[in-house]
């Protein structure tokens, strides 16, 4: 699937996003991210680990669909791959696309309020509960518009 065409206008650009030249001819990336609510209402976050664009960063855990696979499936996946949970439900809940320099990706947020299992960060990544606002820092910029939209289901 490639940008030209598929993409709304509601893209989130950041730090400049892509060369221009490149903008009508990069294949958009579909990456299933969770949303994980604890049952005191906090969320989990992680750093992105070492050797990835934004290392140190802190996002909501997830990736990249495979071929073939679902949102659901890729994030059930990717979650017991990554942090060594294995998810019940996955609530699809919001959809942004977010042109960074190194990737344009559309980032299928789904939210989840059950899992088993014990946190294990298999990336050598970091851990944090967190509510509103979040004390860790610095947050990728594609988690961003996902804190503004829990605040608003605050209020």
């Amino acid at each position: 699937m490639t940008a030209t065409g598929d993409v709304n206008r509601d893209v989130l650009t950041v730090d400049g996003g892509a060369h221009p030249d490149a903008k009508g001819c990069r294949n958009i990336v579909e990456v299933a991210v969770g949303v994980i609510i604890g049952r005191d209402g906090r969320f989990l976050l992680t750093s992105r680990p070492a050797g990835k664009a934004y290392a140190g960063f802190w996002e909501f855990p997830g990736g990249k669909l495979e071929a073939g696979e679902s949102v659901e499936q890729a994030l059930r996946r990717e979650l017991q791959e990554e942090i060594g949970i294995t998810i019940a439900v996955a609530e699809s809940w919001r959809v942004q696309v977010v042109d960074y320099p190194h990737a344009l990706v559309r980032l299928h947020f789904c939210k989840v309020r059950e899992w088993s299992g014990q946190l294990d960060m298999r990336e050598g990544q970091t851990f944090s509960w967190e509510g509103l606002p979040v004390a860790c820092s610095p947050v990728l910029p594609g988690t961003v518009p996902v804190l503004t939209w829990l605040a608003e289901e605050q209020t």
